[in-house]
Order: structure tokens, then C-alpha cells, then sequence
């Protein structure tokens, strides 16, 4: 065995204990998250507001719309100033008919048909986030199952197996299989180096012969028990079809080298593991819910340019982007500000120097989403992947099936790339949105051949290029979360931050209800103290 895979068992059984790291890794580069469940309780409800009291909410997402609803129930005077021309922020699809400019002037029509759509921005939500699953339900906002892990979907390695994509369920069964007999072996010669007992020995055995599908020898071979975990080279017919055929098994040296195993702890980290959900017909139908709970509240294409404070109030001027209405100015007793660090820094506002400091030391990531609208499902026609994701080491990272509407006619968008970190992101947003969409196409037709001969169009955002975001998410390193979070969700004056990027759960959008949910909450606590005070 040491000899045909250049490893020893001891060797081995580390670089398997290593994978619990690689995906911790993975967790933190896929998920653009650093923890996990929410720490959402049930109910949330403010007490009455302190008569007459009135606050300025800057930025219509999540984080906003959470906080504008929640301090008008409350009683207090609410108005919420937003930079688009429609609620959500980065709870954003695109359909077609929508127009979308970015930073350098580059602009692109989507021209998808009637029902498709494309989500730059947030595509899933876990099970366990569940603040905004409450809100869902409040609003009546629809769900469907989103599918993580389709174990008929590819995996694809440019360095193995001749470039070719294998399917998920192949690579699982084979990995855990290899593995799974190595271990077996290991455990029959007494060669762990903890103490087994012969009873727990041969429980072990017997779970991993099941788990894997070894043999009465404690191999893993071509076989119906292979066979029926990675799937078979001619299925189980009826009639004179042909007999089902047992499948050949990919080498274990080369499976180990290629890496593909990486991808099959996606669907086992926390934030992925089932059930995980997306609204029905588009992320933006959450923020379309918000939208009609504050109606009358925004006012839209607003873009604000400075935000001043004193002992009496705030004072926001903003400029109307419609190019009607030149400079304005709106004032309240409070400000709950949910506006980007990326775009806040470069404002002016009156806070102290530990808020300030702690703005400015939070860079934005970078990533850019392709969607690609073909002429047929030819993913489900001609390969039978319903829903779910491929991976590919090429830098458009995955490629998302749509997790509805399976099995109808005409055409069908795909999530043509989500190239999340890393100069990959840096180089896909630096490029023109056609070159864009070429690349996605160049590189997702090395999983799918029929990628150009079935293309219609297609429509790519990179997120630094985003105008109301200038970047996709907050990236806290250890030590400036250390040196600056705390600083940045204290109240300073009349005036207190929320959004994803004050929380714990950074990149998603549970971090940005969560965080409108703590800051508002304080503020009011201190706005109710100061009235009783006076």
C-alpha cells in the first residue's frame, strides 16, 4: 500500500484529520461567514416611543427596512432616506427589462425572458437564521427548498482526471470508500495509536463496511455496493433493457491528488446543511415584503453626502440623484445608520475618533456574479441535474442550477460563476461586464460542452463596481475586530451603525436584521433614559 501511494497509514490518517481544517477554510472563503447559528429569540418588540421622538434611517436593505418598521411600530417619527431607486440594497435580482450601471459608466439590459431571473447579491437562507425567516413569514413571503448538494452535479478539477468533471455522488462514494478500507486495515493490524478494544474493533469494521460499501474483505471494489452509493454504468431497467451494469471506481492516488474531496464538506458545514431556502421568484421578494410594511417611509434616490450631529439632533443633506431636486436636508432626534462602511468612509460625519478609526478599518470583499440565460434546461435534459451547484478549480468557482421550475420548456438562467475571493474576484470585476460573461462561458463549458451552442445572453455584476456598495461584504480580520468592533456598534451621540457588517454573521443577510434588531433596541433604551432624565 505505502508503495503504490507514496503515504504511509499514519501519514494518510493526518492528512484525513486535515480535512476538518481545509473545510473550516472553505467555511470561511464559501460561506463569507464566521459564525453560524443566529442568535435570533423569538418575538422582538420595542416599548413605546418617547413622545414626538423622531429617526432618520440612511439605507433601504434589510438592516434598514428591519429598522424603520420596528421604530414606526414603536411609535417614533421614521424616515428612511435610500440611494436607489427601489428598497433592498444588496437584496437584489435582476429580470428582464432591468437596466443596471456601474462604476466607470459601463451599463447592461437584461434580456431575460418573462419569469427568469439572476441574484447578485444573497441566494440561500440557512434553517437556523431565523430572524429573517420570521420576517418571511410575518410578510408572506414565499419559500422553496434550495438545493446545496445534488449528489448528480459535477465536481471538476483541471488538473485531474484529464479535466474531465465527475459527478458529486462518484467522488463521495469513492473518497469515503478509498478511505473507509485504508482505515479498515488499519484498524484489523492494531496500527492506531490509541488502545481499541477487540468488541469497539469490530464495531468499527462493521460501520465502516456499511458506511462505504466494502466487502466481506474489508475492500473497496467494483461492486453492487459501490455501485450503489456512486451509482451504476447502466441503470436497472425493465423488461429486455439491459441488465444493470456495476460501475468502475476512480483511482485512489489520483482521487486523493486531485482535491475534488474539498468540495464534499460544503453541504456538511452548518451554515449548508439542510433544509436551506429561497424565496419564490427572487431574493428581492423579501425586500419587496419590507418595502409595502413601510410605504410612505422612503424616499428613494437619495444620495447622501454628509451627516452632521449635535446635542439637539442630526442633520443628514443628501443630493436627489434624479438630477431634479439639487441638495437637501433632512432632521431628526436619531439616526440609525445602516450605509456601508465602504461608503461611509468616505463621507463626512461627525462621530468621534474610535467610531471613525473603526469605519476605516474595514475593507470590503471583492466578488462578482455571472448569470447566463440558455435557450433549453439542457442541465436537466441532457445530464439529469435538477437544482444544486458544480464546482470547478477554474476562477468561476461554481456554477448554480435554478432550484425551481424544474422540468419546463424553453429557456432556463444559470448562476454562470461566483468568483468570491482572492485576485480571481479582483481580475473578474477589473473586467468590462462582456468579457465577463466570456469568460464564465469560456470556463463553464470545460464542465458543460453544449455552454455555447445553447447561450442566449447574459448579465454580470462585480460587486467593487456595485455604486451603493463599492465592495460585497465587511472582511474582519481578528485583529481589527479586536481593536475597532466594539467601538463601531456604540452609540456616539445621536447616532448608532447597523448592518451586516456590525455583526457576527458578516455577508449575510440574518447579520444585518440582527444587528438593525441590537442597535435599535439600545438606541431606544437610551432615548426612553434621557427622557425620563429630563
Amino acid at each position: 500500500m505505502e508503495q503504490s501511494t507514496g503515504l504511509s497509514r499514519r501519514t494518510l490518517l493526518a492528512w484525513i484529520g486535515k480535512t476538518a481544517g481545509a473545510a473550516a477554510m472553505y467555511q470561511a472563503m464559501t460561506a463569507l461567514s464566521f459564525a453560524g447559528e443566529s442568535s435570533y429569540k423569538g418575538h422582538f418588540e420595542l416599548s413605546a416611543a418617547p413622545a414626538g421622538a423622531s429617526v432618520l434611517v440612511l439605507g433601504a436593505g434589510l438592516a434598514g427596512m428591519t429598522a424603520a418598521y420596528e421604530l414606526r411600530k414603536a411609535g417614533y417619527k421614521v424616515k428612511v432616506l435610500e440611494y436607489n431607486a427601489k428598497a433592498g440594497g444588496r437584496c437584489w435580482t435582476l429580470r428582464g427589462g432591468d437596466r443596471y450601471t456601474e462604476l466607470g459608466g459601463a451599463s447592461q439590459d437584461c434580456r431575460f425572458d418573462q419569469g427568469l431571473y439572476f441574484n447578485p447579491g444573497p441566494w440561500r437562507i440557512p434553517y437556523h437564521h431565523h430572524a429573517i425567516l420570521d420576517y418571511c413569514g410575518k410578510f408572506g413571503v414565499r419559500l422553496e427548498p434550495f438545493i446545496q448538494v445534488n449528489h448528480n452535479a459535477l465536481l471538476h478539477s483541471s488538473r485531474a482526471f484529464n479535466g474531465q468533471p465527475k459527478r458529486y455522488r462518484e467522488v463521495q462514494a469513492d473518497y469515503q470508500g478509498h478511505i473507509a478500507e485504508l482505515l479498515s486495515k488499519s484498524v484489523k493490524q492494531g496500527a492506531l495509536d490509541q488502545p481499541v478494544s477487540a468488541e469497539d474493533r469490530e464495531k468499527l469494521l462493521e460501520s465502516l463496511r456499511v458506511w462505504a460499501g466494502l466487502d466481506d474483505s474489508n475492500n473497496y471494489i467494483k461492486s453492487i455496493g459501490s455501485s450503489m452509493r456512486r451509482g451504476f454504468a447502466v441503470d436497472a431497467g425493465g423488461g429486455l433493457m439491459p441488465e444493470a451494469a456495476t460501475s468502475d471506481l476512480l483511482d485512489r492516488q489520483a482521487l486523493l491528488q486531485s482535491g475534488l474531496w474539498l468540495y464534499l464538506m460544503v453541504g456538511q458545514l452548518h451554515e449548508f446543511q439542510t433544509s436551506i431556502f429561497q424565496p419564490v421568484g427572487g431574493m428581492d421578494m423579501i425586500a419587496q415584503a419590507f418595502a409595502k410594511q413601510i410605504d410612505g417611509l422612503v424616499r428613494y434616490n437619495a444620495k447622501v453626502t454628509r451627516i452632521q450631529q449635535n446635542d439637539s439632533g442630526v442633520t443628514v443633506t443628501y443630493e436627489d440623484t434624479t438630477g431634479s431636486g439639487g441638495t437637501r436636508q433632512e432632521k431628526a432626534d436619531w439616526c440609525v445608520c445602516t450605509l456601508p462602511l465602504s461608503i461611509l468612509s468616505q463621507l463626512q460625519v461627525d462621530v468621534g475618533a474610535p467610531m471613525q478609526n473603526a469605519i476605516r478599518a474595514v475593507p470590503y470583499g471583492a466578488s462578482a456574479k455571472i448569470g447566463l440565460q440558455f435557450k433549453r434546461r439542457f442541465w436537466e435534459q441532457d445530464e439529469r441535474i435538477y437544482g444544486g451547484i458544480s464546482y470547478t478549480d477554474a476562477p468561476i468557482g461554481q456554477i448554480g442550477y435554478p432550484n425551481c421550475d424544474y422540468g419546463s420548456s424553453g429557456k432556463g438562467v444559470l448562476l454562470g460563476g461566483y468568483v468570491w475571493q482572492g485576485k480571481d474576484a479582483f481580475e473578474f470585476t477589473a473586467m468590462s461586464p462582456e468579457m465577463r460573461v466570456k469568460k464564465a462561458l469560456e470556463q463553464g463549458s470545460q464542465l458543460h460542452p453544449q455552454y455555447r451552442e445553447e447561450f442566449d445572453n447574459g448579465i454580470a455584476v462585480g460587486w467593487h463596481r456595485v455604486p451603493w456598495t463599492h465592495g460585497c461584504y465587511g472582511v474582519w480580520s481578528d485583529e481589527a475586530r479586536k481593536a475597532h468592533y466594539h467601538n463601531l456598534c456604540q452609540i456616539d451621540g445621536r447616532l448608532i451603525l447597523a448592518g451586516e457588517h456590525v455583526s457576527h454573521l458578516p455577508a449575510w443577510q440574518e447579520g444585518a436584521i440582527l444587528s438593525a434588531q441590537d442597535a435599535i433596541s439600545r438606541l431606544h433604551r437610551h432615548a426612553v433614559a434621557r427622557q425620563t432624565a429630563a
